[in-house]
């Protein structure tokens, strides 16, 4: 990798990639939410559980998101990684650092809120009896 002359690593984040990377790391999260889902016993306790997951990660991620995108578009574009933490000379430019990793946590959460949501729609219409009614 390159360096510019205050030591940021280029070429510079663009907004598309923190997308596809917050999206496909959400997509990861889903594994392990099927799995916890799998492991409650009872019906009802398994849709509750969906519908706060999905309720709470919709919440912060689109939260997230839209403060990210402000920061974003604060920073003007100059936008860093978190590995670029050790350039940053001032407090307000926090923000070039904090506006990509909201922005992709966000994107996580949605994406994990969403599918436990299509999950519970999965187990409440699921037949009595199935392996998904649980």
């Amino acid at each position: 990798m390159t360096l510019d002359r205050d030591g940021v690593m280029l070429p510079r984040l663009r907004p598309t990639d923190v997308a596809r990377r917050g999206v496909a790391f959400g997509l990861l999260g889903v594994v392990p939410l099927m799995v916890a889902t799998l492991s409650i016993s009872g019906h009802s306790d398994r849709e509750e559980f969906l519908s706060v997951v999905g309720a709470i990660a919709g919440l912060f991620g689109v939260s997230l998101v839209v403060v990210g995108a402000g920061f974003w578009w604060a920073s003007a574009g100059d936008i860093r990684r978190v590995r670029d933490w050790r350039t940053l000379t001032s407090q307000a430019a926090s923000v070039t650092v904090v506006g990509p990793a909201f922005l992709r946590s966000g994107l996580f959460l949605s994406v994990l809120g969403a599918a436990a949501l299509g999950l519970y729609q999965l187990v409440d219409s699921a037949p009595y009896g199935s392996w998904l009614h649980g």
